[in-house]
């Protein structure tokens, strides 16, 4: 069996890669770098002439072959493997008439625990429709651990007394609404200095968080590993990282306690797999990265059920929504859990009709950037 096609597929905000091999196999795989696509497009496609001919199971020959084919990373570069692996695993399974997990070692356990994502600021509203209302559904939908980002809309133009306050009263509201037998999970979106992080994560501990995600901007590994070490609640970092060189030094820097790698950013399954062995030896847990819809949430659960210190699953129903109708995804979410999936492959495959009327629209990346009252980009530390 030879790689015989690839096809690109750029459609709503997202990078989808289908390789088609001599024998009529296609496997599906999507890149997670979600701020580029049309760069990783560009890669996938100057890719094509070391893809095609080679045997799509040699999944780990592929993986270096690819990212040694030129002293560059980044990214973009790694979102683009990522993306063709997933879809060669998904090849590999499909040619043994098998899940993809009973490729990556087994399963060791029978489903994939939860985290719902409920999305940001919105203190303005009454109680029953804000935070805390949501929270009471999530729970009473069978979710057993809820996400939020917890700072208000104008964080870097708010005193530190009221910063500290609102997001009190936000994340209170939250763990009101999810009671004590439900997980809450603080998702910072590297938006804070390490000053501000630090004081913050000490004056919400209170609310016994399952970690702090992302407090500060990723550009010092360093920075991120003295920062777990530094607060009294567990830390978790990784969704922007690439490679199990990046993660070594993460940990090897003291953190953090969680670590959240992406199949779609992080080297597809072949290479995030390495990335939870070497948590796994500094006793970190795995919390899998993942918002961009079922495909990449299906590359995760078969990973998530094979590797043992695994803990939760990031999820959006979003997922099971119009969004992403040019999917047919056969996994069984039943309440917080995803049960195991007994599919040949992923599971998942693209609707070709509704995919080629799907029109792309990629996201502006100035929407995603706050500015100071005096004109200054906040994120700057």
């Amino acid at each position: 069996m030879k790689i015989e096609k690839i096809e690109t597929h750029l459609v709503r905000d997202l990078f989808l890669v289908e390789i088609i091999t001599d024998n009529g196999i296609r496997g599906l795989g999507q890149s997670a770098c979600w701020g580029f696509p049309e760069a990783v497009s560009a890669i996938v496609k100057k890719m094509i002439p070391l893809l095609v001919g080679q045997d799509p199971t040699n999944t780990e020959h592929i993986s270096q072959l690819l990212y040694r084919s030129a002293p560059f990373k980044g990214s973009v570069l790694s979102g683009a493997l990522s993306a063709i692996d997933i879809a060669l695993w998904d090849i590999k399974a499909k040619k043994f008439q098998i899940p993809v997990w009973e490729l990556l070692g087994g399963k060791v356990r029978d489903k994939v625990r939860l985290h719902l994502l409920l999305g940001g600021w919105d203190n303005q509203l009454p109680k029953e429709e804000g935070i805390f209302g949501a929270a009471k559904k999530a729970v009473a939908q069978g979710f057993t651990a809820l996400k939020i980002d917890p700072l208000p809309d104008n964080y870097f133009d708010l005193s530190l007394e009221k910063l500290v306050k609102q997001t009190r009263e936000y994340v209170g509201a939250l763990r009101e609404g999810a009671g004590d037998e439900v997980d809450i999970i603080l998702e910072i979106h590297r938006k804070l200095t390490p000053m501000v992080a630090i004081h913050l994560a000490e004056n919400l501990k209170e609310f016994n968080p399952m970690f702090y995600e992302d407090p500060i901007q990723i550009d010092s590994i360093i920075s991120q590993g003295e920062i777990a070490q530094k607060v009294s609640i567990p830390v978790a970092n990784g969704e922007r990282m690439h490679s199990i060189w990046e993660f070594r030094e993460l940990l090897t820097h003291g953190g953090p306690q969680y670590v959240r790698p992406d199949v779609g950013l992080a080297g597809g399954l072949t290479h995030t797999k390495k990335i939870a062995a070497i948590a796994e030896s500094f006793h970190s847990a795995v919390v899998t990265h993942n918002f961009l819809g079922p495909i990449l949430t299906a590359a995760s659960v078969h990973l998530d059920v094979t590797i043992p210190n695994f803990i939760t699953q990031e999820y959006t129903l979003a997922d099971e929504s119009e969004k992403h109708d040019f999917v047919n995804s056969t996994l069984k979410r039943e309440g917080g859990y995803i049960l195991l999936p007994d599919e040949i492959g992923l599971g998942v495959e693209i609707d070709q009709e509704k995919i080629s009327k799907t029109p792309y629209s990629p996201r502006e990346l100035h929407d995603a950037v706050p500015f100071r009252n005096d004109g200054s980009v906040a994120f700057s530390v």
